[in-house]
């Protein structure tokens, strides 16, 4: 049996910490141009010439480069940080109308909220994984179960139709995604749809939670779970382990992605 770590009384606060880390991105990035502009501008206005935008930006991405790796970056943010001022410029020179970029902005905010407010990615759960989660929760009689972050209801709606005495589910903070899935739910009596933030959802109240998100909240979301969860109860995350802790079962299911599920019984 997996044993819960100690709430910590110093632990900052979930949404905010998981907020914070893409505005350090962004200050990384904003270091990286303000070190190649204060260089750069001075040299070139002595000179009286026109500042080299192509050289400037590629300038920027290296500098950027090397202040994601000195700060022990993930792979993937030093390479968004080497190639975002160059692409910046490319599409600068393409000179493209302002408004379509904030409609896309908007469009990506009304679908991937969860990316830029948590580092949470929208995943969508296969039918496999719907069909592992029926058999283990096959013998909960009085079955409450949970979904943080539930995108457009690809687990509470079949399972909820499939277990009609069964209670189910779904938060989901993402405009146009949960738009989606009350549309899905709405005939199914037994799931609950609800907008709201998996930080701010009680789980007292259900004996089995089930989410999908990614490597960044794991160890902020088990704190919670070791606070609200009762004896005995049941927590599952998709491809994602508790980091420090041990599974009481890992569930390997068949599908194309070759999906794991990590249960931890509390």
């Amino acid at each position: 049996m997996s044993h819960l770590p100690a709430p910590s009384s110093d632990r900052s606060d979930a949404p905010t910490a998981t907020l914070a880390r893409p505005l350090r991105q962004l200050a990384l990035q904003a270091a990286a141009v303000l070190a190649v502009l204060s260089l750069a501008w001075p040299y070139y206005g002595v000179r009286g010439e026109e500042l080299p935008w192509p050289q400037t930006a590629f300038a920027i991405g290296a500098v950027a480069l090397l202040l994601a790796t000195l700060s022990h970056q993930p792979w993937w943010w030093r390479i968004l940080h080497a190639v975002f001022a160059p692409l910046a410029w490319g599409v600068a020179l393409l000179q493209i109308d302002p408004g379509w970029f904030l409609l896309a902005s908007m469009l990506l905010l009304l679908v991937y909220r969860g990316a830029l407010s948590g580092q949470i990615p929208l995943y969508f759960s296969s039918r496999e994984t719907v069909h592992a989660l029926a058999a283990l929760t096959h013998g909960y009689h009085d079955l409450r179960f949970l979904d943080l972050g539930a995108g457009i209801g690809s687990i509470v709606q079949p399972l909820a139709a499939a277990r009609p005495d069964a209670s189910f589910t779904g938060v989901e903070n993402a405009p146009a995604t949960w738009l989606a899935g009350r549309v899905r739910t709405l005939a199914t009596a037994n799931c609950s749809w609800r907008w709201g933030d998996l930080w701010r959802t009680d789980l007292a109240a259900y004996n089995v939670v089930y989410a999908f998100l990614s490597p960044t909240p794991m160890a902020a979301l088990w704190e919670k779970v070791g606070r609200e969860m009762r004896p005995g109860s049941l927590f599952i995350s998709n491809s994602f382990a508790v980091p420090g802790v041990a599974a009481t079962q890992e569930i390997d299911v068949d599908d194309c992605r070759h999906t794991r599920l990590y249960c931890y019984r509390v």
